[in-house]
């Protein structure tokens, strides 16, 4: 019970449903609204709090010496430092000791959820000490292994690692008096941070405040979001370059998600809108070829992925939006390609009218052992919970690592970082109900669905230098990479500035990190891009 309450947990982290931006759900955890009432008057909270120590780190080689800084800055509600204090937002910032500070990169990490902390980017990706965890197999309950993280960003940038608002140790804000204007207050603050817009200000806010603080405004600036923070990037990145002039070098894009009608998950809510189908199915034939399931095995996937990818957008799309009108012979040959092409079978695959979801192929493809795949990265395995159920009814991924991504960064950030004490680091914050509903970029016209992809393009637009950097694995069902080519190639901008956007892929899944191999072409991957464009634009 202890690897499926950590699932819940997680699959709610990095998670991209539609259904969540239709209904507001944040599935995994219940809100906890008198803990954060609670915490929200602590004192010592409406100051900003710092804990400073050194250390070193050895990235392929090289020995960087910096200095850790884990504290809190305090936001106001409108930037104003007289308005009354919204939001202690957590963060730890590594810095190169002895670098120049305006020829030395400084990148914000967060990770998505949305409400997630950002301890797996933290811990697992570019931090100066990494958690051992299993590479596709699960990971044995405590002693964890925290080792030199060889594949540390510090080689190349100065990392600022941000928790969102109410998780890690950050805190929503209400100012004194009795219960009853406390506990409207914090109401007020949960209504306006948790949303897209308001989230995105409170980073926008945090960065501004941090630039300040530390002297970086003359730095290169970079942002790297994960999954849900990639949805937070495109707005934020909207937000910095055009309302706060912050003129930023590049925006690093891991595990997208802009458009969240394009998600496989819960597609079968959203009938008529047939593309989540078609930009799965190469994510699906990746994890077909990884589990020996296809009857017909390639020699290599990553041309594989290129026929499926013609196959999928040409004669599958066609397929799907002919509908009912798709004549039987057709219907049956598309049947016939996709089990070859996903190793399910024809039966199934016609029974299910063509259209497989997320968590069907999940529950699927392994159904017959019993078993289920992972949605964050498939080349996991774990029991069926119900082996005669439609649907995945939990992540074998998120099972198999998050405990040891807790477990280290708490013990690490006390006794390593000194900040913590007496505290509770929170995985998510109690958002209760996330507000999806949001105006357009430049506040025209209200969206149905939760869709960022006009805020990056204005991004890009205003200031053609802007450079994005988009990076995914093979693996992932959360955000399929071909979803996130789509988006690309489907921004609202000039041809010529396509040129500014440059992809990475990668043999592992959601949290690419998780696998080792991977985790170094990251690394490398990102430290060219930043060392390719910290001369400025």
């Amino acid at each position: 019970m202890r690897r499926i309450s950590a699932t819940l947990a997680t699959a709610a982290f990095l998670c991209s449903l539609p259904a969540l931006a239709r209904q507001g759900g944040h599935p995994g955890h219940k809100p906890q609204a008198n803990q954060e009432k609670m915490e929200g008057q602590d004192a010592a909270l409406f100051q900003p709090q710092s804990s400073v120590s050194e250390g070193t780190v050895t990235v392929e080689g090289q020995r960087v010496d910096y200095q850790a800084v884990a504290g809190t800055l305090v936001l106001h509600g409108t930037g104003d430092h007289e308005a009354d204090p919204t939001v202690s937002l957590f963060y730890v910032a590594y810095t190169k000791k002895g670098a120049d500070p305006e020829k030395r990169p400084i990148t914000f990490l967060y990770n998505g959820g949305p409400g997630s902390a950002t301890v797996w980017l933290h811990m697992g990706a570019f931090g100066p000490r990494r958690v051992i965890t299993g590479d596709g197999r699960d990971t044995p309950a405590a002693p964890y292994a925290v080792v030199n993280n060889d594949d540390s960003l510090l080689d190349v940038s100065d990392l600022v690692f941000i928790d969102a608002p109410g998780a890690g140790f950050s805190r929503l804000l209400a100012a004194g008096g009795d219960k009853a204007k406390q506990a409207a207050e914090m109401k007020a603050r949960r209504k306006a941070v948790y949303g897209v817009d308001g989230d995105a200000q409170a980073f926008a806010q945090f960065i501004t405040q941090y630039l300040s603080k530390y002297g970086r405004w003359n730095s290169p600036k970079y942002l790297f979001g994960e999954s849900y923070g990639t949805t937070r990037s495109a707005v934020l990145a909207n937000i910095l370059e055009n309302q706060d002039s912050v003129d930023l070098n590049g925006v690093i894009l891991l595990s997208q998600i802009l458009n969240f009608d394009l998600s496989v998950d819960g597609a079968q809510r959203n009938p008529g809108v047939d593309l989540p189908y078609v930009l799965a199915l190469p994510t699906f034939a990746a994890t077909a070829f990884y589990h020996h399931k296809l009857p017909q095995p390639p020699a290599a996937l990553a041309p594989f992925l290129r026929e499926v990818e013609q196959y999928a957008q040409g004669e599958y799309a066609e397929a799907l939006l002919a509908g009912a009108a798709l004549d039987p012979a057709r219907r049956q040959a598309v049947a016939e390609k996709l089990h070859q092409y996903t190793g399910l079978p024809v039966d199934y695959l016609l029974k299910a009218d063509l259209r497989i979801t997320g968590r069907m192929f999940e529950h699927e493809l392994l159904g017959a052992d019993d078993l289920t795949t992972g949605r964050l990265d498939t080349r996991f395995a774990g029991p069926s919970l119900d082996p005669m159920g439609k649907d995945a009814q939990y992540d074998p991924q998120s099972a198999a690592i998050s405990s040891a991504y807790i477990a280290a960064f708490n013990d690490y950030v006390r006794k390593q970082l000194k900040f913590g004490e007496g505290r509770t680091y929170r995985t998510f914050a109690n958002i209760g109900q996330w507000n999806f509903a949001r105006r357009g970029a430049r506040g025209r016209s209200q969206q149905m669905t939760l869709n960022v992809m006009p805020d990056l393009a204005t991004a890009m637009k205003t200031h053609p230098g802007l450079k994005v950097m988009l990076n995914g694995g093979y693996y992932d069902l959360a955000t399929p990479y071909f979803a996130a080519i789509y988006e690309m190639r489907h921004l609202p901008i000039p041809a010529d500035l396509q040129k500014n956007i440059s992809y990475a892929w990668y043999p592992s899944g959601h949290m690419v990190y998780v696998h080792p191999e991977a985790l170094k072409q990251l690394h490398d991957n990102v430290a060219r891009f930043i060392q390719g464009t910290r001369g400025g634009k």
